[in-house]
């Protein structure tokens, strides 16, 4: 059976982007060290990404970070989900309003009915492979809240931005399982098991 994770980047003080994150700034202002593990990093985030893509059987995000990938300075043939392995997995987009207009065609569906339906959905599409939840951080604390993931990989990288999107923001206290460390130059790559 498909593993639900919940896969993000985040700084050493717990954002996932700097301050003022939009359309033109997909990061926020100073977010862009949170990705440089996967879009210029070394052999062990090379191997840590390639991993992950390939175990992607389905995606899922929210509405703000689909806006800013399907955004004029967003996802393109080249760089896309897994950066530069532009992997095109279903992608499901949680929302409560789909776009009249959709820049990158048919790689997106829009689930329109909650969380729940989405990792549903996205478990009858993955075929046993891996639902990612990609983010943003309200979407991945939602599928956490709702007991919905299996995993949580946190990317760490070695930056304080000092603002912009929390992770965790009022989360009901929770242990985890830590089940797998790997350290490159650029990231800490951390894998827990959600009880």
């Amino acid at each position: 059976m498909a593993k639900v994770v919940g896969d993000i980047s985040v700084s050493l003080d717990g954002f996932v982007t700097g301050p003022d994150p939009g359309p033109e700034r997909g990061l926020g202002r100073g977010g862009e060290p949170l990705h440089t593990w996967a879009l210029d990093g070394d052999a062990t985030d090379a191997e840590v990404l390639a991993d992950a893509v390939d175990a992607t059987g389905a995606v899922i995000l929210g509405r703000r970070l689909f806006d800013i990938v399907d955004g004029p300075h967003g996802w393109t043939d080249e760089m896309g989900y897994g950066a530069s392995h532009a992997a095109q997995p279903p992608m499901l987009v949680v929302t409560r309003n789909p776009p009249d207009t959709v820049r990158l065609g048919d790689r997106f569906s829009f689930v329109v009915d909650g969380l729940g339906s989405a990792v549903s959905k996205a478990i009858a599409l993955a075929e046993d492979r891996d639902v990612v939840v990609m983010g943003g951080a309200a979407v991945i604390r939602g599928c956490f809240e709702q007991g919905l993931l299996d995993e949580l990989r946190l990317h760490l990288a070695p930056v304080i931005l000092g603002g912009g999107t929390p992770l965790w923001d009022g989360n009901a206290p929770r242990r985890l399982r830590q089940l797998h460390v790997r350290v490159s130059g650029h990231a800490t790559h951390l894998v827990y098991r959600v009880a």
